[in-house]
């Protein structure tokens, strides 16, 4: 297989062959290629999870448990209010 790389990322598997990290360009490619793999995998985790919790809402919503927007950040904002309040009187 012959790969094709910009002369920055030789200079970058140079380097890390010149510190001594790995033995071979080889080396690091295969490091590199590796940690692609977990990050795709890391990914594909996420999204899964992801879906589930928007699965959940959805189920939320058929169930009727949802609460109007409008009251939840009316809620927030009486909470914020009788916080303010409260640490106002404290000084």
């Amino acid at each position: 297989m012959n790969v094709s790389l910009s002369p920055e990322l030789e200079q970058l598997i140079d380097q890390k062959v010149k510190s001594g990290m790995y033995n071979s360009a080889s080396e690091v490619i295969r490091a590199g290629l590796r940690l692609l793999q977990e990050q795709d995998e890391l990914r594909q985790i996420r999204l899964r999870e992801l879906k589930h919790e928007v699965q959940k809402g959805l189920d939320q919503i058929d169930r009727g448990e949802i609460v109007d927007g409008d009251e939840v950040f009316q809620e927030l904002r009486d909470r914020n209010l009788k916080y303010k309040q409260a640490k106002a009187k404290k000084k």
